[in-house]
């Protein structure tokens, strides 16, 4: 699984500025592999309609996925005839892999991907991108599965994809509803930062970058579609069931382990209302008391559950101490992980050795509770001695979260970041008013299209494959440089 870092902290979410002239707003990315009969028609249909309805610039984009047949003709001959399309060429398959390399190397703000079937209606592509110019959220995807959906297909794909998804919530506790549907889009700048983390390259793709971004806390919208299936679909389903399965415990091993950064992307954005500054709240304390509250009930009943073992062949001081001792060793790490978010195994040792110095103190105050029980009567009864356990182990609780937040989790970010530059706001943490962050460029809204013509001009002579003059787009699999979504944004100092 891939541990390298992305690029950095996302910018706070915001509508997208009116892009420079020749720039479009969105790229729509059709993936394809010998697919010479459908291309044409697929993209000549899809072009019709966003020169009718969508009032921006666009442009859509050929992946060739190493086609064997005439596809790479077909899709030369759409880039010569209409400005709009362009082609890429891979030489390898996998469709994710297309989608990766075209989507570094876009300059659009918002990227796009359909089948190139089209078994998704059209209309359902404004809505699924509006969320994304406006700022609302950052990945949105189509959904079969929505309540208000309209879907023609096969009981076996229905079941397929029902099972595929539960697989998705009951094992990487996913919440979004269909992750499999050929329609989705993502804002450039988070595509920037999330898909390096993302390793799989072929259908899998989707699923886990949805994962990801969900993990990290970003915001996917999601869009009912009326989807008719194609009866002449090429993708193989036992195999890609089985690859997507193999995806599931990758991803879900990653993620119980610890070893993908997604704390670089966890909160990226300054303008979440859950990070402001509230007077007199400290930040985090109510999910924190949540997540110590349940971690804490349930180890409440495995000590229990261990001192009536313990007890059954041993005194209750030593059955209270071995008790408490293994229930803390395995309060400390559900606290780590669930409570406080700490991920990966650095300083696991240290906390377990901070957790049972507060062992130490719990072990104080139940063992000083029994010892009182005792010196009261002689042959205190089992349920009272648990009685007492509870009441002392309560007290013990509260001196234990206490310590957990101001000792041994405690919150360390401005220790462990530099300081922000002179004169650059830090998006996670300036919240204050916006002339603060400098005088703020009005760009107004997004350039409408002039009545006389369906779509701005821009310049595609670099995307155009059958220009003789420019063949690097067709030859750049290997020299595309990633569009950093800082490059285009002069208010971005960085």
């Amino acid at each position: 699984m891939r541990t390298d870092s992305s690029p950095g902290t996302l910018p706070a979410r915001e509508h997208l500025p009116a892009a420079p002239a020749g720039t479009p707003v969105l790229d729509v990315v059709i993936p394809v592999y010998n697919e010479e009969k459908d291309l044409q028609p697929c993209v000549r249909r899809l072009h019709e309609h966003l020169a009718r309805t969508f009032p921006y610039a666009f442009r859509i984009t050929i992946a060739d996925n190493a086609s064997t047949d005439t596809t790479p003709q077909v899709a030369a001959r759409l880039a010569a005839e209409i400005p709009e399309v362009t082609t890429f060429r891979l030489e390898q398959k996998g469709r994710g892999r297309a989608l990766r390399a075209v989507w570094s190397a876009s300059d659009a703000p918002v990227l796009a991907y359909m089948d190139v079937d089209l078994s998704t209606d059209l209309n359902a592509l404004l809505p699924l991108v509006a969320p994304l110019i406006s700022g609302h959220s950052d990945l949105a995807i189509g959904s079969r599965l929505a309540r208000s959906s309209r879907v023609v297909r096969g009981p076996k794909r229905e079941f397929i994809s029902r099972a595929y998804n539960l697989i998705l919530r009951g094992s990487l506790q996913a919440r979004f509803s269909d992750a499999q549907c050929g329609f989705k889009a993502i804002r450039r700048d988070v595509a920037q930062a999330l898909l390096p983390l993302v390793e799989d390259t072929g259908w899998f793709f989707d699923t886990e970058m949805l994962v990801l971004a969900e993990r990290a806390g970003l915001r996917i919208h999601e869009v009912p579609v009326d989807w008719v299936d194609d009866p002449d679909s090429t993708v193989h389903i036992v195999k890609t069931a089985t690859d997507d399965l193999k995806g599931v415990w990758r991803v879900g091993r990653a993620l119980a382990t610890g070893s993908l950064p997604l704390d670089r992307l966890t909160r990226p954005f300054g303008d979440d209302p859950r990070d402001r500054e509230i007077q007199d709240v400290p930040k985090g304390l109510a999910r924190q008391l949540v997540g110590f509250c349940v971690v804490g009930g349930l180890s409440t009943l495995f000590y229990l559950l261990l001192y009536s073992g313990f007890r059954v062949f041993t005194g209750s001081q030593v059955a209270n101490a071995l008790a408490l001792l293994v229930s803390a060793i395995a309060n400390t790490a559900a606290n780590r992980r669930l409570t406080f978010g700490v991920r990966g195994r650095g300083g696991a040792v240290r906390h377990q050795a901070q957790g049972l110095v507060v062992f130490g103190i719990g072990l104080a105050l139940t063992s000083g509770s029994l010892a009182a029980l005792g010196a009261a009567t002689s042959d205190p009864a089992h349920s009272t001695e648990l009685a007492v356990l509870i009441a002392a182990n309560l007290a013990a609780t509260v001196l234990r979260f206490l310590l957990f937040r101001a000792w041994v989790f405690p919150d360390r970010r401005d220790e462990q970041e530099p300081p922000a530059a002179v004169g650059t706001p830090d998006p996670r943490r300036d919240h204050g008013p916006r002339q603060d962050h400098g005088p703020r460029q009005d760009h107004g809204p997004l350039p409408q299209r002039p009545a006389e013509r369906r779509y701005a001009p821009y310049d595609t002579t670099r995307f155009r494959a059958g220009d003789a003059a420019d063949r690097t787009w067709r030859d750049a699999t290997v020299r595309l440089q990633p569009v950093r979504p800082t490059d285009t944004d002069p208010r971005n100092a960085r």
